[in-house]
């Protein structure tokens, strides 16, 4: 970690001048996503982990809409199960009127885009996953406070979610992408974290797809990751037909850290599979869009003020925003 206060990235302030955010209610659900590409091109949906929120996909997004692919980017609802995720994002897809997706998920992003085409296996057309794993039960072991995690404070829940980066010293652009990560934990409530940690650990397991392996890519990095090399081997093992992509460094956040091939990757996955760009109907990027701003705090501030059903959002603690002065191990990310 660098010292002193979070600076946004300058190419993350264009894309926030840039891109609109979109903010729905669905049910008891509150939606915050990106969407930006053609239309006519199935997206593909980026799906973070605990510590994440949909802006850490935006790299993604403005590389692959230039090249004429649609890409959708959201946060993790307020979700206690698996079974109300699933229902969830379904009705997500619904609602943006998308039958058929494409999904890009990590850590825990990537176990709810496999549960998902699991038990939705017409609407998963293919799979990209990184640093992910298959069952949910070695995190459940180590949380054994998970039954009283709705009502533990806030700032506790943030230090548990931040002990899942493995400390330092990292290579410059890895420490800029954990710097990024961590700049969004603080923008997450007591409830945002509360119930991506419930959900991390709601006993559950990947069981057989009915997509075939060919559709499926695999993308991690070959340095440190918070998420076990043990349970990542077993996501190779049950798809061995997968393709296998491996990237020398990135830590956790390849997609912050290693951008330019990440996102060939994603380009050679849709290519496999058979998806053609859209390059002659890619949206012109306005110039002057108050859709998007480069304060993501308030950006979150500003989703509940807008769902009539959402509480007001909690402020961050008296203490400040977390700096990190002390190497990170264990939790989960």
């Amino acid at each position: 970690m660098k010292g002193g206060g979070f600076s946004a990235p300058g190419d993350f302030v264009n894309f926030k001048s840039q891109v609109p955010l979109h903010r729905i209610p669905i049910g008891s659900k509150h939606w915050r996503y990106y969407d930006f590409g053609p239309k006519t091109v199935p997206p593909l949906i980026c799906l973070p982990g605990i510590s994440a929120t949909a802006d850490v996909f935006y790299k993604q997004i403005m590389a692959l809409s230039t090249k004429g692919y649609r890409v959708i980017s959201v946060d993790i609802p307020r979700v206690w199960n698996h079974q109300e995720w699933i229902q969830a994002f379904e009705k997500f897809l619904d609602v943006v009127d998308v039958r058929h997706v494409h999904l890009y998920g990590t850590a825990l992003g990537g176990f709810l885009a496999q549960l998902f085409a699991q038990h939705r296996p017409r609407r998963v057309k293919s799979l990209v996953l990184s640093n992910t794993y298959l069952e949910s039960n070695s995190f459940s072991a180590a949380m054994p406070w998970a039954p009283i995690v709705g009502w533990t404070p806030s700032f506790l829940l943030k230090r548990y979610v931040l002990t899942g980066m493995p400390g330092g010293p990292y290579e410059p652009f890895i420490a800029d992408s954990v710097d990024f990560v961590v700049s969004q934990v603080e923008t997450l409530s007591k409830d945002d974290l509360a119930s991506r940690l419930s959900l991390s650990v709601d006993s559950a397991s990947v069981g057989r797809l009915l997509l075939s392996d060919s559709f499926i890519t695999i993308m991690d990095t070959n340095d440190f990751c918070s998420i076990p090399q043990q349970l990542r081997e077993q996501v190779a093992e049950r798809y061995p037909g997968a393709r296998q992509a491996y990237l020398k460094s990135g830590g956790d956040f390849l997609f912050l850290s290693r951008p330019d091939e990440v996102n060939l990757h994603l380009q050679l996955h849709f290519r496999r599979i058979g998806v053609e760009a859209q390059p002659a109907v890619i949206p012109n990027l306005p110039k002057n869009d108050t859709g998007g701003s480069s304060g993501s705090k308030n950006d979150r501030e500003g989703d509940d003020n807008d769902a009539a059903n959402s509480p007001t959002p909690e402020k961050s603690d008296a203490s400040g925003p977390i700096k990190l002065k002390e190497p990170l191990s264990g939790g989960l990310i």
